[in-house]
């Protein structure tokens, strides 16, 4: 009953302190301004209110527990749980988020860690507590349960939810067997805990000393700098090896870990009836199996401009040996920087397209303390947007002033304009999206994004660099996602078919998919074997990672009309999309999605996306042509 996301990263400050937003060059938090980090006294003051609200949602939870047996009493009782369910699910936003947000920005705080065990703690007792809910509530005879959903106007923001436990009731167990489910369940995040410890807390990063003479310590946010602005093939071949021989060395634990994150998944499923792992993960917003199979075959199948693309860089980098850390380069040089306060704007006029009360509230979220943007020791790495009902969403950067780093701050903009725009609209039963809709958001905005930077842009330079970030979007949101759900399905198949998982078994599938989808084009490195060994959604949100190869494919479609000459087709498409942002979880997403104009189900909205693509790269070569006959 509980809804709330648990998902779902040494030297002088700055060269001149009075030029707000440029990069600090120190790790160490408190020398970084209080402008770039969240205000997390939105949510509580201090710790003082926090106990205060840890107390009184203990008191809320035994109200609901109390409820036991009496929900045939009629819709009164029934009405009144889900009431309670509401102002637990509220609580429990801000008393999570508020350590996690902490604990996110230094993962060495023990004390911290230990205020998140509690919470984490408290939250797996009341599942264990409240398993009798949903088979209680099957008891009550669907048509009888309609009727009082009918006449009861209270109970109609909980109509949707009232039908998904009906809906699912064939995978619902009986009272012991839910609560047998709930006591494992606060094991679950056991896996994912211990690789983040080990992956964060406990990593040691090597340090490499470039072809300068400058010693670099390879953390994950050095790593990507490297690899984007590094010129120097050489430095980007040591700073490879210095991550990947962390993840290397650690194979063999990483990969126990990955096991018993399959072995738990397919117990899940099995104890619930599905046939599969991904029958159980995708059942849960009725997404139909066919969706991610088409995915994948469609993604497998249409690998030829990727394998161009890469053909293409090799040519123009002159490159004798091509290997994937030399994907990130620009194909031109490239040595702007993208200051955080100088972007901001520049994002704010990209979603004009999604009108001025969007716009306002993007600002809003740029200059009101919902952003941490610098990397500093001890943080955790990425990128995420997480929101707290009734407060706003908070948003996690490690921004290091590349181009990449000015999309992603797009891309995390557009999560949480979704989640305000759902809590304006939606009551909170039903103001959760599902992930399957949640990157359509993000990605929308990163294409908003892209259009208006290319429109503006004159220097065939730029317009290069442009066009390479418009195809390593597609690459990096369609066809990896695509191929991290192909291992994840594979990998998960081993579980079920009672075969072992180990390094080498994982290491192997991971080398297959490589040649599928970038066959000779790249040549092979042995330490990207070990790659599914540092994807963190492996391990934290397993069958999540294909959302967003569909999403991107959602975005695109919706993007076109926002952007068309058609005024009546634009005006339609931004009432239908608005409408998606502000429809919470209300429906299952495909019919969301339907609703929008998208159709998954169809083979043409995947297939379009390896067709865009094609022209995608057609234009670069056209452009790259032109610049070398200049």
């Amino acid at each position: 009953m509980i809804r709330f996301d648990s998902t779902l990263f040494d030297a002088t400050l700055f060269e001149d302190t009075s030029r707000a937003g440029l990069r600090p060059k120190t790790r160490n938090r408190a020398e970084i301004g209080e402008a770039y980090k969240w205000r997390l006294s939105d949510i509580y003051e201090g710790w003082e209110a926090w106990t205060a609200d840890f107390a009184t949602i203990r008191k809320l939870m035994d109200e609901f527990v109390a409820l036991e047996g009496t929900l045939k009493e009629g819709a009164d009782v029934v009405l009144r749980g889900y009431e309670l369910s509401d102002q637990i699910g509220m609580l429990s936003y801000k008393l999570y988020r508020y350590p996690q947000l902490m604990f996110d920005v230094d993962q060495r705080d023990n004390a911290i860690q230990s205020r998140l065990q509690e919470v984490q703690i408290l939250f797996a007792e009341y599942g264990t507590r409240t398993s009798w809910f949903s088979p209680e509530m099957l008891t009550i005879d669907e048509q009888t349960m309609t009727g009082w959903v009918d006449a009861t106007p209270a109970l109609g923001p909980y109509r949707f939810p009232i039908a998904e436990i009906y809906r699912s009731q064939k995978h619902v167990l009986d009272a012991q067997g839910e609560q047998l489910l709930s006591l494992a369940s606060r094991f679950r995040s056991t896996p994912g805990d211990i690789y983040r410890a080990l992956s964060t807390a406990d990593i040691e990063f090597k340090t490499i000393e470039l072809t300068s003479g400058e010693q670099v310590t390879v953390s994950y946010g050095e790593y990507q700098n490297i690899l984007h602005t590094n010129p120097n093939q050489a430095d980007r071949a040591k700073a490879f090896e210095a991550m990947y021989e962390v993840f290397n060395s650690k194979r063999n634990t990483i990969a126990s870990l990955y096991n018993a994150v399959c072995q738990r998944d397919w117990a899940q499923a099995q104890a619930r009836h599905y046939t599969s792992t991904a029958e159980a993960a995708l059942d849960d917003n009725a997404i139909p199996l066919s969706v991610l199979e088409t995915l994948i075959s469609t993604a497998r199948a249409g690998t030829e401009p990727l394998r161009r693309y890469h053909a293409l860089r090799k040519r123009v980098l002159g490159l004798a040996t091509y290997h994937l850390y030399d994907g990130g380069i620009a194909l031109v040089e490239n040595d702007k920087l993208y200051p955080y306060d100088e972007v901001a704007e520049m994002i704010v006029g990209s979603v004009a397209p999604l009108g001025e009360r969007y716009q306002q509230l993007l600002r809003e979220s740029l200059t009101g303390g919902w952003i941490d943007v610098y990397e500093n020791d001890g943080k955790r790495s990425g990128a995420y947007s997480a929101g707290v009902y009734g407060v706003h969403p908070y948003i996690l950067l490690n921004y290091n002033d590349t181009l990449d780093q000015v999309f992603t701050l797009a891309h995390e903009l557009g999560h949480s304009m979704h989640t305000v725009l759902s809590s304006e609209h939606q009551p909170f039963a039903t103001a959760s999206y599902t992930i399957f809709v949640a990157e359509v958001a993000s990605t929308t905005n990163e294409a908003l994004l892209l259009d208006y930077m290319l429109a503006r842009v004159t220097d065939p330079r730029e317009r290069i660099v442009l066009l390479q970030k418009a195809i390593d979007g597609i690459l990096g949101t369609f066809y990896s996602q695509a191929l991290f759900a192909d291992y994840e399905l594979q990998a998960h198949r081993l579980a079920e078919q009672g075969k072992p998982i180990t390094a080498e078994a994982l290491s192997t599938i991971y080398e297959g998919l490589m040649d599928d989808y970038y066959g000779p084009e790249i040549d092979r490195d042995e330490l990207y074997r070990v790659t599914w060994a540092r994807i963190p959604h492996f391990f934290n949100a397993p069958y999540y990672v294909y959302q967003y190869a569909t999403c991107y494919a959602s975005s695109a479609k919706i993007v076109q009309g926002l952007l068309s000459d058609d005024a009546t087709l634009q005006a339609q498409t931004l009432e239908r999309y608005l409408t998606l942002l502000s429809s919470g979880g209300n429906d299952h997403p495909m019919n969301q999605l339907q609703e929008a104009g998208i159709d998954l189900s169809q083979d043409e909205t995947v297939q379009a996306v390896v067709d865009q693509l094609s022209g995608l790269v057609d234009q670069l070569e056209r452009e790259l042509a032109a610049l070398e006959t200049a």
